[in-house]
């Protein structure tokens, strides 16, 4: 079903960059799905660090027109569908979102996409659950695909308190490798829920205290706190970095560096579908820090800036 009426919907987005109270609420064109593209009826939206660096003006105008909409994650119900999709109205689906791209960013009513950068969110997981698990989840499963460790493995994560350290130690678990996790003295008890092998303490001497859990070094690592120089040394001679933030790695020991780049995953609907298997067996632990109305959005990015957040702040439509 495709609806034909001139529609408008509320987008929350920027038309300057800056601070938080630059997000508005907009009233534009509602999208239609053509081929290949669903509709659905935005009940959640993410809000993440990616979110505040677009609003401040860090990935600039990207070719498109104001109000500049920021968000990569959200699930609602299907509204409407264009021609050959599996979707059908009424079912409820989590989406990633390329809001540097088309069809644009996730703070919005109504959000148009590929069949293929949604899928099903299993019963026993709630839309706002759900709007937390794509950016962040297709995030660990892309570094951990770069990596390509064996089972058995050593793999060290950094940032392991976040998003998506959480979803990385609980991936890589699944995954049969040995992992370890800093965690700040405060974020302690939260990461050993995680069940990492080994916690070390976050900060600038994280590196050595891996290498004295093992002296040669972990066979892999992924930087999700952006550590960068610092972190290196925990890698051993010829191990594997997997980066964020479009840092490009050392040229040192033989490391092999894979910078991580989410938006690769927009299709990855096979990879989307496993992460909803893995929220719904339990694997990924989904924590939503916060729920507020999207006509609070700048509150929002105020909360995320402000830090300690744990589990991701959604905003509700």
């Amino acid at each position: 079903m495709t609806p034909t009426a001139t529609q408008n919907h509320h987008v929350v987005g920027v038309t300057d960059f800056g601070g938080p109270d630059q997000l508005g609420v907009h009233e534009v064109p509602a999208p239609l799905p053509g081929p290949g593209e669903v509709r659905i009826r935005v009940a959640a939206a993410a809000v993440s660090p990616t979110d505040t660096h677009l609003r401040a003006g860090t990935y600039g105008t990207y070719g498109t027109q104001p109000p500049y909409v920021p968000g990569m994650d959200a699930a609602g119900v299907v509204d409407a569908v264009g021609e050959d999709v599996p979707w059908q109205v009424g079912q409820r689906l989590m989406a990633i979102a390329l809001p540097t791209g088309q069809p644009g960013g996730a703070y919005v009513q109504h959000l148009v996409g590929p069949w293929e950068s949604m899928t099903v969110v299993p019963d026993s997981v709630s839309l706002a659950q759900a709007a937390t698990v794509p950016m962040n989840g297709l995030t660990a499963l892309q570094a951990l695909a770069l990596l390509d460790l064996a089972p058995g493995s050593t793999l060290a994560v950094t940032g392991a308190a976040g998003t998506l350290g959480t979803y990385l130690v609980s991936l890589a678990r699944a995954a049969g490798l040995v992992v370890v996790a800093d965690a700040a003295a405060k974020d302690r008890e939260l990461v050993m829920s995680l069940r990492p092998d080994h916690v070390v303490e976050r900060g600038p001497d994280v590196a050595q205290a891996i290498r004295e859990l093992f002296p040669d070094g972990v066979d892999g690592l992924v930087d999700g706190s952006v550590q960068g120089e610092q972190i290196v040394p925990a890698l051993r001679d010829g191990g594997r970095l997997a980066t964020v933030r479009f840092w490009e790695g050392p040229d040192e020991r033989g490391i092999q560096t894979f910078p991580v780049r989410v938006r690769d995953e927009y299709l990855a609907q096979d990879r989307l579908q496993q992460l909803a298997a893995y929220a719904e067996d339990g694997t990924l632990p989904l924590k939503v820090a916060a729920e507020l109305p999207y006509t609070e959005a700048a509150e929002a990015h105020r909360m995320l800036e402000a830090g300690g957040v744990r589990g991701r702040i959604v905003l509700t439509f």
